[in-house]
């Protein structure tokens, strides 16, 4: 399917280009129905990413949808300034009681960017009220990526970036430290603990080298999401990295937009035993995505205790406010999304079927020589392409190979994000060229195994394609 002549008034992705329209859902609500506005060709299609890692609950949830009407009913706006409301207050507590005691505060917006901007503003609130002005700086992970607004584009390091640097906060304001990508970075011989020890170091350097004084933050992501493909920390980093930032007075921040709510099979994804903290949780968490599961525009962030009682005690004001901060019927409707998900068991159906898949993946690929590995937890997963396996050698940025990936992947029925820059990148003559190719999935909580063996299908058969023909 292709869309050809038809002019669109619509400012995104290729500007005054049309897309195939999207004009509903099919089968059990994994299926996508896709329109070519020209020709009315439609074409059904397997939503394997779940638009961005964004449906937790399949499209179309009859139960949910069956309750938009009611809940809409009791909405009306307000503003947080004046007053408070019940969906947001019920929604707040929910998510702090399914933390293990890990928070005692959240707050809601509309975007994972938002959220993650508001964070660092009550970060930097947090070291004002200790009477700690001059920490200002957030340390982030290189080849990172926590959203493109001008704040969250600064923490972030990925392609998106460099085009806009002049207008984004200084490299002083946003040290970064090493990427988190043992597929390539872990030498042969290193063992687990010394890549953990190798990150670590390199996070305490790089507090030394930028005045630990000055440092309001570490962030990070706890799975890493779209700008490296999943890839999961080694056990004792994110431990190792919460206790350097206390060391030196800063906090410790998890982003959660993409991975956390249950997307890797726990409640948070700091929760995992084989990568995640050992005991407690960060000091504050962004989450996004997930939480709406589409249906309404919703992220946010949760505090720990240390952060609400030190702003309670001092001026007992957050700062900030937004329009849609807390608004109702987002919030009403994101609390009876996360109710199903953890009422339905379908965050345990996320870690039984998902582990199904990453080891079917595994099993399947063996032997392709176009296959770097599959990586990631829960549903949120990722397969890497390289054009030699052995010396895992990525393909010319010029062959496009993300595109091809995608082409191939619809072609068979399945709708996969498709992605470039994972190995790295660089600005050359104006331009950005990213290297290295994935492949990342995240389907609906309540997938089957049968639709896990659809997905293996297909990237099955694409890998194997690309081998014959490309190399």
């Amino acid at each position: 399917m292709t869309v050809n002549n038809v002019r669109s008034h619509l400012f995104q992705s290729q500007v005054a280009k049309r897309q195939l329209d999207c004009i509903g859902t099919c089968k059990d609500g994994q299926w996508l129905i896709l329109e070519d506005p020209l020709t009315k060709e439609k074409k059904e299609i397997y939503d394997a990413i779940s638009g961005a890692a964004v449906g937790s609950l399949k499209h179309g949830d009859k139960e949910i949808l069956s309750q938009l009407s009611s809940f809409a009913l009791e909405s009306a706006y307000t503003f947080c300034t004046n007053y408070s409301n019940k969906a947001a207050e019920d929604l707040a507590a929910f998510m702090c009681s399914k933390s293990n005691g890990s928070f005692d505060s959240a707050m809601f917006v509309c975007s994972g960017s938002e959220a993650n901007e508001n964070a660092m503003k009550y970060i930097k609130q947090y070291h004002l009220e200790r009477n700690e002005p001059k920490r200002f700086k957030f340390i982030s992970r290189k080849n990172a990526y926590h959203g493109y607004l001008i704040g969250a584009l600064s923490i972030g390091d990925n392609p998106k970036k460099p085009l806009l640097k002049n207008i984004l906060l200084s490299d002083e304001q946003t040290p970064k430290i090493s990427r988190l990508y043992p597929y390539r970075d872990m030498k042969d011989g290193m063992t687990e603990e010394e890549y953990t020890k190798q990150l670590l170091e390199n996070l305490e350097d790089t507090f030394i080298k930028n005045d630990p004084s000055t440092v309001a933050a570490v962030v990070m992501e706890t799975v890493c999401g779209s700008a490296l493909g999943t890839t999961t920390p080694p056990k004792g980093y994110l431990d190792g990295a919460r206790a350097i930032s206390h060391k030196y007075g800063a906090l410790f921040m998890l982003d959660e937009v993409m991975c956390g709510l249950g997307r890797t099979g726990f409640p948070y994804a700091f929760m995992d035993p084989n990568f995640g903290l050992s005991t407690g949780g960060p000091d504050i968490l962004s989450f996004g995505k997930t939480i709406g599961s589409g249906f309404v525009s919703l992220s946010g962030v949760l505090l720990s205790s240390k952060m609400v009682r030190t702003i309670e005690e001092g001026s007992g004001v957050a700062i900030g406010y937004q329009t849609y901060h807390s608004h109702h019927l987002n919030c009403r409707v994101g609390l009876a999304v996360q109710q199903k998900l953890h009422e339905g068991n379908l965050i345990e159906n996320v870690r039984i079927v998902g582990e199904y898949l990453k080891d079917g993946l595994k099993k399947q690929l063996k032997g392709c020589k176009v296959y770097g590995e599959v990586r990631g937890a829960g549903n949120f997963l990722s397969v890497e392409l390289v054009k030699n396996n052995v010396t895992k050698e990525f393909f010319p940025p010029e062959m496009r190979m993300s595109a091809v990936l995608y082409k191939k992947t619809f072609h068979k029925g399945a709708h996969f994000m498709c992605v470039s820059g994972c190995a790295g990148y660089e600005v050359k003559n104006g331009k950005v060229i990213e290297y290295g190719d994935h492949l990342t999935m995240a389907p609906a909580f309540g997938f089957s195994k049968d639709d896990a063996d659809f997905i293996i299908k297909v990237i099955k058969e694409t890998f194997f394609e690309i081998e014959e023909e490309y190399l």
